[in-house]
């Protein structure tokens, strides 16, 4: 199982804040057996969004989104959501509960009132608006929950917030697809050899073994290591002895080869 990556925020664009997401949510899939098959960065803007959630939502492959899914003026993502499903969007009944429950955890101590019919309150349930048909993502950090809708999985973009709600998600959604397959990576370093030069072997292999990938990573060196291509193949823990002997062994036949140590 491979899945989409968007991550949303002006803030991410313009270098006010670094992603975090990416680095954390490939080492949640990988724990779990499961892959990243892209990674989208968008800024705050509903048409863009909502033209990258159609075709998103068409792929019909499962996304996991970070940022945007607030209620002040600079979050769109449950309306481009909403639009790109062509539906409304609904205050949700699980989320108002779980939204008036901490706005009555907040009020007691001292932050703001229960009276769920305030401008205030009416604005904090605005987060639980979210397109027609979507179920919730329960938010261990503050109650406040995400949504998810034809498997796209909507989540805020603080990462205290955002992490836990997707391995929830991973292990909630797609518990069965957990190492379904087992995988696994091999490689070696190349010396001194063009990737032309390396190309009708990686091929060879992908023809030989299908599912299996190879890969071909290119160095210009440096004062500690000579120009080298480190090559490799990663796939189904059940061809990959068999391709990476025949990699091994086509590679030895080009140029100086060190294995891993």
């Amino acid at each position: 199982m491979r899945f989409g990556l968007i991550i949303i925020g002006d803030e991410i664009l313009s270098g006010k804040r670094q992603d975090k997401h990416f680095a954390k949510i490939l080492g949640l899939l990988d724990a779990r057996g499961l892959e990243l098959s892209s990674v989208v960065y968008l800024g705050d803007e509903r048409d863009r969004l909502s033209a990258a959630l159609r075709a998103s939502f068409a792929a019909g492959e499962p996304v996991l989104s970070c940022g945007g899914i607030g209620a002040t003026p600079d979050d769109h993502t449950r309306q481009a959501a909403a639009a790109a499903l062509g539906v409304p969007l609904r205050l949700h009944p699980q989320a108002e509960q779980l939204i008036t429950e901490r706005t009555v955890e907040m009020a007691r101590e001292g932050k703001g009132s229960t009276d769920m019919s305030t401008p205030e309150n009416r604005q904090r349930l605005k987060m639980g608006e979210f397109p027609e048909g979507a179920a919730i993502i329960p938010n261990p950090f503050n109650r406040i929950p995400g949504f998810s809708i034809r498997q796209h999985y909507f989540v805020p973009g603080f990462p205290v917030m955002a992490w836990p709600m997707i391995e929830w998600v991973l292990d909630h959604d797609f518990a069965h697809l957990h190492h379904r397959e087992p995988r696994g990576e091999r490689s070696l370093l190349l010396f001194e050899v063009p990737e032309s030069a390396a190309t009708p072997l990686m091929e060879a292999i992908e023809a030989r073994y299908p599912g299996i990938k190879v890969f071909s990573l290119p160095s210009v060196g440096d004062a500690t290591l000579r120009r080298h291509i480190e090559l490799g193949v990663k796939g189904p823990t059940a061809l990959l002895d068999a391709a990476w002997r025949d990699l091994e062994s086509g590679a030895r036949g080009l140029g100086e080869v060190v294995l891993p140590a």
